[in-house]
């Protein structure tokens, strides 16, 4: 069910989520404890995202919901209940009288429904007002949820990666995203195919990591970043992990700035073809040295440190020679604004074919003169969210089904 062994193979199913109703639940209030930056306008992110998944299927690749596969998971009330029970023991529910009222509430629903209002949040005027009547509710009449929304699901990316034949169900870094994780853990419980499938990591390790700074190079050889989001103590579990129980032969570890423009290692590096990769100014410090380590599997493990990550590269993929497209061709400012506008979050549906954000275009209009096919997709309102192409799809299997 699940392959990936590269990030430049052609891409033959991959899992996004439409955004929904929980995008009209972030509120200026709210906004930054969300993680956002502005409020999105709906109705033009979904037509955006509908182009995106559609330029996707010119490409022959099977587009999966999340919202669809978990409402097929929780059509029986006992999967339905045990999700809720544990969506309620991780959230900010509902306490005393309200807390049996919003599930009584919710498991009323049918399954799309129930589904649509995990994600979505539910606002405090949805119960019958005489069921919220009571000294935690008359405390708290400035939150407007009992369940909070979960508006960064769109970025199927980060809470959970396929690596190889197996998953990594990712414990995330910030307090809004951790729920997020739970729909693939459920999906993977639920649906009967998928019960045996390799974990690399569980949501309740005790230290995060993020799909956004987890990258497969190649069949042996796996990428991670140590970012705002991702810990070093993560990688190393992750990477023993790996090694115990795959093929997986080395994990580089590439130490990247904590900061938001730079909050994983897909928003300043990613694999667009079998020696071309983008990248920003960000990931190399004024000298032009980075902290790269790659630990190989062995009794004992090795760690061999590096300072160029060029030179990494070469080494780890066996290539002579390398190309580096930096974000923004480079200038400082175009740099600067195509960075944050996730100008280096490329999505790789075969080699040398990149899904792109269309307000990128000096850095779009020099992966074309470095020979790729760029495909561009709107962005005003999914730019929002702080996240290109790459983090909006979770790719679940690439290249030859049969490999």
């Amino acid at each position: 069910m699940f392959q990936v062994f590269s990030e430049i193979e052609p891409l033959r199913k991959v899992l996004l989520h439409r955004p929904g109703r929980e995008i009209e639940n972030v509120t200026p209030d709210e906004m930054s404890q969300l993680l956002f930056d502005d409020i999105p306008y709906l109705p033009a992110m979904q037509k955006e995202h509908d182009v995106f998944a559609d330029t996707l299927r010119s490409q022959g690749v099977e587009v999966v919901y999340l919202h669809d596969w978990m409402t097929t998971c929780l059509q029986d009330d006992e999967p339905r209940i045990r999700f809720l029970e544990r969506m309620a023991e991780a959230s900010m529910m509902a306490q005393g009288r309200s807390a049996s009222a919003l599930k009584e509430y919710l498991l009323d629903l049918d399954a799309g429904a129930f589904v649509e209002k995990m994600m979505s949040g539910v606002r405090k005027e949805e119960l019958p007002e005489q069921r919220r009547q009571h000294l935690y509710e008359l405390m708290t009449k400035h939150y407007p949820f009992y369940l909070a929304p979960m508006p960064n699901l769109y970025f199927t990316r980060d809470p959970a990666a396929v690596i190889g034949h197996g998953i990594s169900l990712n414990p995330m870094s910030q307090e809004a995203r951790k729920r997020e994780s739970m729909f693939m853990e459920c999906i993977l419980e639920e649906d009967a195919g998928l019960q045996h499938v390799p974990r690399w990591m569980t949501r309740d390790h005790p230290f995060p990591v993020e799909g956004g700074d987890q990258l497969v190079l190649d069949r042996w050889t796996v990428a991670i970043g140590v970012s705002e989001r991702t810990s070093a103590r993560a990688v190393e579990d992750l990477a023993a992990s790996l090694f115990a129980s795959s093929d997986f032969q080395r994990v580089v570890v590439v130490e990247i700035p904590k900061k938001r423009a730079s909050m994983h290692l897909d928003t300043v590096f990613t694999m667009v073809d079998t020696d071309q990769f983008t990248t920003h100014a960000e990931v190399i410090d004024k000298d032009g040295q980075m902290n790269i380590f790659l630990l190989e599997r062995g009794d004992p493990l090795t760690i061999t440190r590096w300072s160029s990550l060029s030179a990494a590269l070469k080494e780890v993929l066996g290539l002579s020679e390398i190309n580096m497209i930096p974000c923004g061709g480079g200038d400082k400012i175009a740099s600067a604004r195509e960075q944050w506008n996730d100008g280096s979050n490329t999505l790789a549906v075969a080699p040398g074919v990149v899904v792109t954000y269309e307000r990128n275009y000096v850095s779009n209009e020099l992966m074309r003169r470095n020979g790729l096919q760029v495909l561009e997709v709107p962005s005003s309102e999914l730019v929002r969210g702080r996240g290109g192409p790459r983090c909006m799809s979770m790719p679940l299997v690439r290249g030859d089904s049969r490999a």
